[in-house]
């Protein structure tokens, strides 16, 4: 039930309007029916709120103007069975990202992809046709790349040290956990296992980091506000929206998906949905700033003692390490 907070509290407040509207309001029951609502109303909200304009933004807005210490990154989770290869290449063209990943990738479209390998000089290619093949395209120079199934054996994720124009590295985590459903996993265990372990593994880490892809869980659950309280990473949505990249046919059914999670080291400069690629997810586009000392105002979630123990509990479950994750190292 994470999923439809925003549905639930939209449905809530037209409730609430029904109550007032037409109940009889000199009746107790009806401020029963009133009051039960609201805090319905409340409680989704709470979730909800902080990725509206609402809210404080947990990462501030870049004030630098130096291109050297900027990067972007676009996030494409292509559906396999769609084929329209075109309309993401020509995303691409526009918004001239310095890495792209794409997710459920496969053979077929690891060979239109092709054309982005000249002026993207730099890709690790993972193409399955399981719905989790992954391609990671670049114009900056990476290194200690790294295919990893760290929960399940035909589930990858790609890791690997990104060189920035200013010649500072950064650990790059590129993920596509599977998510809960009754075809793959009857439970989040194994989407809980890997998105956590991966949070364990970068909170012992002083370099800047970057975790990003298709999490298949929505910004504001328990799973990914536990990640992000082990991880130490941040949420540059948290004040700016939501960016629902999914379901991109249904309007009233999306949700944030697709994430992108940084370390204090960066302010963000933008963040865009994309226009549709004609898979059911839109692409997302960041922008972000290589900005230490004034990153370093920033603060994300507090973590404490419960929420570690959690956290390797949830590893423990599924029999992986913080040391199973390759940690490029500078």
């Amino acid at each position: 039930m994470d999923f439809p907070r925003l549905q639930i509290a939209f449905l809530a407040g037209a409730l609430l309007l029904v109550h007032v509207i037409f109940l009889d309001l000199t009746l107790n029951v009806t401020y029963l029916f009133i009051c039960a609502t609201t805090l319905c109303l409340l409680w989704q909200l709470w979730w909800v709120l902080p990725y509206t304009v609402f809210w404080r933004k947990e990462v501030k807005t870049s004030k630098v103007t130096n291109h050297n210490s900027t990067f972007s990154v676009m996030t494409a989770n292509v559906l396999q069975t769609n084929h329209n290869s075109g309309a993401l290449i020509d995303l691409v063209s526009k918004y001239q990202p310095d890495i792209l990943v794409t997710l459920e990738s496969d053979s077929w479209w690891e060979g239109r992809l092709n054309v982005l390998d000249a002026d993207m000089r730099y890709s690790v290619k993972c193409p399955l046709d399981n719905l989790y093949g992954m391609h990671v395209y670049s114009r900056l120079p990476f290194s200690e790349e790294e295919i990893s199934f760290l929960v399940e054996k035909d589930v990858p994720s790609i890791h690997l040290l990104l060189t920035l124009r200013t010649d500072d590295n950064v650990q790059m985590h590129f993920v596509h956990p599977a998510p809960p459903s009754p075809t793959e996993n009857e439970e989040s265990t194994e989407r809980d296992a890997e998105l956590i372990t991966i949070a364990r593994s970068v909170a012992d880490t002083e370099q800047a980091v970057v975790v990003t892809g298709d999490l298949n869980d929505v910004a504001w659950s328990a799973t990914t506000r536990l990640f992000r309280k082990i991880s130490g990473l941040l949420d540059p949505r948290v004040g700016r929206g939501m960016f629902n990249t999914f379901h991109a046919n249904y309007p009233f059914l999306r949700w944030p998906l697709d994430h992108l999670f940084h370390s204090s080291h960066f302010t963000v400069k933008r963040i865009l949905r994309l226009p549709s690629i004609g898979s059911d997810h839109f692409p997302l586009f960041t922008e972000l700033v290589y900005n230490p000392v004034r990153g370093s105002e920033q603060n994300g979630i507090q973590t404490d003692s419960e929420d570690r123990k959690q956290a390797k509990i949830i590893s423990d479950e599924k029999d992986v390490s913080k040391a199973d994750v390759p940690t490029p190292i500078e």
